[in-house]
């Protein structure tokens, strides 16, 4: 029978201080989302005055009609969702491929080729070299620049690495003497067990797809091209822009426009728009983001 264990008063006053700690900075990493959520949701003229806090005043979603009323927001979401998508899909495979070959010790120039790979890490050429590298490969004006760069990962690979080099070798050489090729191998059993890994890596990737603009701003002129991030980093612009020409009164016909949408209604109904959607999908991945990121970082 196991004995119930009776906990002094200083464990109590221990418990009841790592509550109060986790309750705080819970409280702390939410309220920017509920802060941009209840503005949006909020009359705008009290928004832009800074009168709300902690509730909703004013209650209406007239800055969620406008917003999606904006003509390029559609094809921006098109854009975002399937660089999300591909280039998540290409990182992961990618990663997966490498970190099993770098665990492989009959890989030809093993050691050199991951020392290679992971340096990369600690330096790089700069951003004029990579936009004239980018460049000189037509990857201007082009989707797939969204896609190849994001491909090769050097951390995301030493994650996998680590995950299958802590899986025991006997499934691989059994699959050997069954005559099973390297990519069978790969395919058929190392890809299933390197689920947890490979969803931490999932979700690295598609975080980092879905928030980046700096790759739009740089090398895209073409508006088919934009992504969400890049229509907020506009919008961002264009807010604080009309927000000072309408006080100088130098702009008259958009006298109507800054009544309805103020600045700051703007950039946070946009901001919302644009986080929402990879919150929504966090919390399916999170199971698999604390094994994954124990399991490939320690080797038994």
């Amino acid at each position: 029978m196991n004995k119930k264990v009776k906990k002094t008063t200083g464990d109590r006053i221990f418990d009841l201080c790592l509550v109060l700690f986790f309750t705080v900075f819970t409280i702390v990493c939410i309220y920017p989302f509920y802060y941009l959520i209840i503005n949006t949701l909020s009359a705008n003229d009290l928004s832009a005055n800074g009168d709300i806090i902690f509730w909703p005043k004013g209650i209406h979603f007239q800055n969620y009609i406008d917003v999606f009323k904006i003509p390029d927001l559609v094809n921006a979401a098109v854009v975002t969702v399937a660089r999300t998508v591909i280039g998540t899909g290409a990182a992961v495979l990618g990663s997966a491929f490498l970190g099993f070959m770098f665990s492989q010790q009959k890989m030809w120039g093993r050691k050199f080729w991951y020392r290679f790979t992971v340096i990369t890490m600690y330096f790089n050429a700069g951003l004029i070299p990579w936009y004239i590298t980018m460049r000189n490969l037509h990857l201007t004006n082009n989707f797939l620049a969204y896609i190849l760069p994001a491909i090769v990962q050097p951390f995301n690979i030493i994650l996998v690495k680590t995950y299958m080099e802590s899986i025991p070798s006997a499934l691989q050489e059994a699959a050997e003497i069954d005559g099973a090729s390297v990519f069978k191998i790969f395919y058929i059993i190392m890809l299933p067990l390197a689920k947890p890994i490979l969803a931490t890596i999932a979700i690295f990737s598609a975080v980092g797809q879905w928030n980046n603009f700096q790759d739009t701003l740089i090398l895209m002129t073409e508006p088919k091209l934009y992504t969400l991030q890049f229509l907020l980093y506009q919008y961002i612009n264009q807010a604080d822009s009309l927000a000072a020409m309408v006080k100088n009164g130098t702009v008259m016909s958009t006298a109507s426009l800054a009544t309805m949408q103020t600045p700051t209604s703007i950039r946070m109904t946009v901001s919302v728009v644009v986080i929402l959607p990879i919150l929504m999908v966090y919390p399916f991945f999170q199971k698999y983001f604390v094994k994954g990121i124990m399991i490939g970082s320690v080797k038994g």
